[in-house]
């Protein structure tokens, strides 16, 4: 339970912070709830929805090199903000793959101060 909160927490800051950062993206109100709702959102599209498409598309980003991984995360990011009900705002595409790219390092700088990333493979671990 801790984790999920920690991740949560994560997402709302990089979600905030892409939205500082970059003019498509758009939070419609400055709060806290807001903030967390789209991260809840976030968090589950990318729990479902993700390693469906991952699968599905796997011999596209084994042939493109991987550079199809980029479009996916702009694609689930465009999805949370279709499934938002109007908070988080992406104006098109471009901007959408710029701030998965975004979030993606955001997300992978902030899990590792906190250590998650080390939690999550200790859990790996003992699960084997």
């Amino acid at each position: 339970m801790r984790n999920f909160i920690l991740r949560l927490i994560v997402n709302a800051v990089a979600i905030a912070i892409i939205a500082a950062l970059l003019p498509g993206i758009r939070i419609s109100s400055d709060g806290i709830g807001t903030l967390a709702i789209i991260a809840l959102i976030f968090g589950v599209v990318n729990a479902i929805v993700r390693p469906i498409v991952m699968v599905l598309s796997c011999p596209f980003i084994i042939l493109s090199l991987g550079i199809l991984i980029p479009v996916i995360n702009g694609a689930l990011l465009m999805l949370t903000a279709a499934l938002s009900g109007g908070r988080l705002i992406v104006d098109h595409l471009g901007w959408a793959i710029l701030g998965g790219l975004l979030m993606g390092i955001i997300v992978l700088v902030l899990e590792s101060g906190l250590g998650l990333r080390e939690d999550d493979r200790e859990r790996r671990r003992r699960e084997r």
